[in-house]
């Protein structure tokens, strides 16, 4: 089957939409199916291109805060856009924005089927406008989204549950499955851990939505923030902001170790979480989570946030490892717990590891197949 990608940007860096496509599309060329990539420019010297490449697209004024997100959208060029929806046999949307607006309406001029991915919320793009909490211009979005995309496209994979409910209450009417993004198996590459100082991983975008300050307010009400290493890995609008917070936390005596920034490549994201006691995920807008997903593969024992909008609770074992969003308090006391308990901690990295493998990549990419052939057969 011949199975087009659709997207703005297949290399963007720091950006969990783009590298959950590249490892789709890897594993789905590896399944033996073919597969290319409508999308902008790589920017990476050297780096492989896109199949059928478009040009970048520079936003007048927020241009900036678009980068900042290690994101970039591309223009649409009619003439490429043709020719890539031509050769396809399914062409499969992983955004809800122009290009794949137009790139649909070539697809449906020539009779192609098209399916899609949700892989983030209307949140996730009024957070970097200060507006992610405002009801009114999330709700316009999603319903924008819906009838511009999604519901003009045959089937669309929900990432999680909590997805599939929301898209279901917003009336989306294509048909929806709940397929995870699923995680590429890695190699453990898990150490062993000296008693001090714990090290607390949070890895992911520093943005709002991302909601770092909760992590870092609740080392102000945790018994162990003296023995309590942070290392954010990440990049972001809110660096600065959170690099800011995290230092006061240190020069006022509340924590004993220097928070550590870094932004690492895969294998060095790896190399952290198999260092780390804890994983924590903050986040009150997630589709899905890779991130955490990657970081309990490594053995790092997760504490997540659950929410309305974020589904990634769903890899909370029990109660110990999650707790209601933006409660500093509660976050605290999880952390404690888990420290308190080594001997509970190191078990549950067993069976943490275990759990994750249900998500191989190799699952999700049987059920996208078979959701391609079912659009294929309309």
């Amino acid at each position: 089957m011949k199975i087009l990608f659709v997207l703005n940007n297949f290399y963007s860096t720091g950006n969990g939409l783009a590298a959950s496509a590249r490892r789709t599309v890897a594993a789905l060329r590896e399944a033996g199916e073919e597969v290319r990539v409508l999308s902008g420019p790589n920017h990476e010297a050297g780096g492989p291109q896109p199949e059928y490449l478009l040009k970048d697209f520079y936003f007048p004024l927020f241009q900036p805060i678009i980068s900042a997100h290690g994101y970039m959208f591309a223009s649409t060029d009619t003439r490429v856009v043709e020719e890539a929806v031509r050769w396809a046999d399914v062409v499969h949307m992983q955004e809800p924005f122009v290009l794949e607006i137009r790139t649909a309406k070539i697809a449906k001029r020539l009779g192609k089927p098209i399916t899609g991915t949700y892989h983030l919320h209307p949140e996730n793009v009024f957070f970097s406008l200060w507006m992610g909490a405002w009801k009114l211009p999330n709700k316009l979005l999603l319903n924008a989204w819906r009838d511009l995309c999604f519901n003009k496209w045959s089937y669309v994979q929900c990432p999680t549950q909590n997805v599939k409910e929301r898209l279901e209450a917003n009336g989306f009417t294509s048909n929806l499955r709940v397929i995870s993004n699923g995680v590429v198996p890695d190699p453990s590459v898990r150490q062993a851990h000296q008693n001090r100082p714990f090290r607390l991983a949070c890895i992911g975008r520093l943005s709002g939505e991302k909601d770092q300050f909760t992590l870092l307010e609740a080392m102000r009400h945790c018994a162990h923030a003296q023995d309590i290493q942070l290392i954010f890995a990440g990049r972001g609008p809110q660096e600065n902001r959170i690099r800011r917070k995290a230092r006061r936390l240190f020069e006022e005596g509340v924590l004993s170790y220097d928070p550590v920034f870094v932004f690492l490549d895969r294998d060095g994201l790896r190399r952290l979480a198999a260092s780390s006691d804890l994983a924590i995920h903050c986040a009150t807008v997630e589709v899905e989570g890779l991130s955490i997903m990657e970081a309990i593969q490594q053995g790092a024992v997760p504490i997540i946030a659950r929410g309305p909008i974020t589904g990634t609770d769903q890899f909370a074992l029990n109660e110990r490892s999650c707790f209601p969003q933006k409660d500093a308090t509660a976050l605290a006391g999880k952390i404690d717990w888990w420290l308190d308990h080594p001997d509970r901690l190191e078990a549950a990295r067993d069976a943490y590891v275990e759990f994750i493998k249900t998500f191989n990549i190799d699952n999700s990419v049987r059920e996208l197949i078979k959701m391609f052939r079912d659009a294929s057969r309309q």
